[in-house]
């Protein structure tokens, strides 16, 4: 059909030439800017995963950031112990040397005690200004809060918490049996005319070889164990007749060992007296957490749990339940890409002060100084030495706990939060990402098409023209 007002050829090549426009256009952008995704048009699908991706990437990465800053936290706070752990040792040596009483004069002593004076003092000075962007790390900022805590539970350190959505946690410790200690009895009353023995007697410190002639009460012989109960870690002490020798220390690690190496001297358990026995162990106490089983070291008792880390000295001989609860405290690290008890980890530390370490069955640290009731001007080496061998495992126990959750829990972190962030940030780069190889095909596509299609609309314009030759 040939018609003049309707050039249908023409308006078929328009609309073909505009689409192939319209797909060079957008080819054009997606090779400028680099992105399969420009507006919401070009997908919103896409679209919208991609947004979900870039979030989850944005989260992942201050995950990483949050985690390294805490590794610095936890530097500067090992460095501040790394010095207190040194002053320690110093005061430790300078406890040994005023120990030497025969070769040391009254003036050196008091050297002595001022130089480690001294040394308690800067521990004491590094607690306190032990700080982090303005965060007070080592005085004790930073440890948990308790409250109710029963008397029967002594020298609680509480190290890890995880609170999620409660505002306090409760804790109930529950002792089904006491620490014991190891004892032997000795039921005679005491040896007889022609019983002269050695005996060899032996604890947790050592042994030592104890020699009696015949007659001898026992309360001699109770005397002469405790006199050595240093050097062996047994006590003996008198049950009417009877003399019982027992471990000083309570627990499975305690024991007594009496040896008759020459005469007899027959002794039994002291728990069962029937039973005839040269040695014998003590026993750890029997105790749960929160219904949580816990590993005990005489009336010491620990649990370690994700939700819950803590020590405690019970009273000893105490059986029966006892309570606190924790009310807050404690570092908050925040080390994944979400906000949840998952994704957060919740630890003490604790004052390092010197009226901090030691604990209350030896003494603490701050005793030792001069006026303390173990200084080494009063002469008790023996006790101030207890208290500092004390002060030095909290020390290197809590540069333990630091160091293991840095390693172990930080630095793994670091490592697979970074493996994540390569696995999304290229989930959202196949989205949102130009592919240049496909896009550059298309582009040459697009333009001989376009450049077809001008062609075949500027003979489609033409074929109007035709008609003036049925005119003429």
């Amino acid at each position: 059909m040939t018609r003049i007002n309707t050039n249908v050829p023409a308006l078929i090549a328009v609309n073909d030439l505009n689409r192939n426009n319209t797909e060079l256009s957008e080819t054009l952008r997606r090779l400028s800017s680099g992105l399969k995704i420009n507006k919401a048009g070009d997908d919103p699908a896409g679209l919208i995963i991609s947004e979900l991706l870039r979030g989850q990437i944005g989260a992942l990465n201050q995950a990483v950031n949050n985690s390294q800053r805490a590794s610095n936290v936890l530097a500067t706070a090992e460095g501040a112990l790394n010095e207190v752990s040194a002053l320690l040792v110093m005061v430790r040596e300078l406890s040994i040397q005023a120990s030497n009483r025969g070769a040391l004069t009254g003036e050196e002593i008091h050297a002595a005690q001022l130089q480690l004076d001294s040394a308690v003092q800067s521990i004491t000075r590094i607690a306190n200004t032990t700080t982090f962007g303005g965060t007070l790390l080592l005085n004790g900022n930073l440890d948990y809060m308790t409250s109710g805590v029963s008397t029967n539970i002594l020298d609680l350190a509480v190290h890890s918490v995880q609170f999620g959505t409660n505002e306090y946690v409760p804790v109930v410790v529950n002792v089904l049996s006491a620490a014991e200690a190891a004892g032997l009895v000795f039921t005679a009353a005491g040896l007889s005319a022609e019983q002269d023995i050695t005996l060899e007697v032996a604890g947790n410190f050592g042994v030592e070889t104890l020699s009696f002639t015949g007659s001898t009460a026992n309360s001699a012989i109770m005397f002469a164990i405790n006199t050595v109960s240093d050097a062996t870690g047994v006590s003996a002490a008198l049950s009417g007749d009877a003399l019982v020798i027992s471990s000083i220390e309570e627990g499975s690690e305690s024991f007594v060992s009496v040896k008759s190496l020459a005469g007899s001297f027959e002794t039994s358990l002291h728990e069962d007296p029937t039973v005839v026995a040269q040695r014998d162990t003590g026993k750890d106490a029997n105790a749960t957490i929160n219904g949580s089983k816990v590993v005990a070291s005489g009336n010491k008792i620990s649990l370690n749990t994700t939700a819950l880390s803590v020590d405690m000295m019970m009273e000893s001989g105490f059986t029966g339940s006892s309570h606190f609860a924790i009310t807050g405290g404690g570092a908050l690290f925040q080390l994944g890409g979400g906000i949840s008890t998952n994704e957060q980890i919740n630890i003490g530390i604790r004052s390092i002060a010197a009226g901090r370490l030691g604990n209350s069955d030896c003494g603490y640290l701050s005793e030792i100084t001069t006026g303390g009731r173990y200084s080494l001007i009063g002469g008790d080496t023996r006790s101030s030495l207890k208290i500092i061998d004390e002060a030095i495992l909290q020390v290197a126990t809590m540069r333990g706990r630091l160091g293991a959750f840095e390693l172990n829990t930080v630095q793994t972190n670091i490592a697979s939060l970074t493996v994540a962030i390569e696995n999304v940030t290229a989930a959202e780069s196949v989205i949102r990402d130009t592919d240049f190889a496909s896009e550059t095909a298309a582009l040459t596509r697009a333009q001989i098409l376009a450049s077809a299609g001008t062609s075949v609309l500027a003979a489609a314009n033409t074929t109007p023209q035709s008609v003036l030759q049925l005119l003429g």
